[in-house]
């Protein structure tokens, strides 16, 4: 794959991360977004290793 889907992913994979963090840091996460989230995250990190 080329460079800038692998960079696009990249950003996904950080806003996600940025979003789990904000959810923690509610006084009560949502533990279902915050597992959606995750699991989003890992299939965008895959895809990465793979290209």
């Amino acid at each position: 794959m080329d460079s800038s889907h692998v960079s696009a992913l990249q950003l996904k994979h950080a806003g996600i991360e940025r979003q789990i963090h904000e959810e923690l840091s509610r006084p009560v996460p949502d533990a279902v977004a915050i597992q959606a989230l995750k699991k989003r995250k890992l299939q965008i990190k895959e895809e990465i290793i793979r290209s």
